[in-house]
């Protein structure tokens, strides 16, 4: 279960930060838009990037949101991707985050699918 101020920043209109791990075992780090549901962080990407390719070897993941109000109230979640949903809902829910942070339906092109990544929390540290 997600701590409820992680929840909170990540459903707010705030960033995150999602460090996933390359092949050559030295992180990469990603500005990305966030949600969470009351179990996961999500973020929403394409199958093609090399963020999703990283998640696909190693599931090993962390998150920090930051408050866009107050950047040193920040939440971090370390954590695996535990599951991967594609299709229809993933699509739609990057039309939700656009709108969030948008205001606006998702504009950009989609190369190849777009796929949400559900992060477990191994550990929540909230500042």
């Amino acid at each position: 279960m997600l701590d409820a101020t992680v929840k909170e920043l990540a459903r707010g209109k705030n960033f995150a930060a999602l460090t996933t791990m390359l092949p050559s075992g030295r992180p990469m780090t990603h500005l990305m838009w966030v949600d969470a549901d009351d179990d996961h962080v999500l973020v929403n990407t394409e199958i093609h990037r090399t963020k999703f390719k990283n998640v696909e070897m190693n599931p090993v993941a962390t998150v920090t949101v930051m408050d866009a109000t107050n950047p040193y109230h920040y939440a971090e979640v370390r954590g695996r991707v535990v599951e991967r949903v594609r299709g229809p809902e993933a699509r739609a829910h990057i039309d939700f985050l656009a709108e969030k942070y948008t205001g606006k339906p998702y504009a950009n092109e989609i190369e190849s699918e777009r796929v949400i990544l559900k992060i477990s929390p191994d550990r929540q540290v909230v500042h």
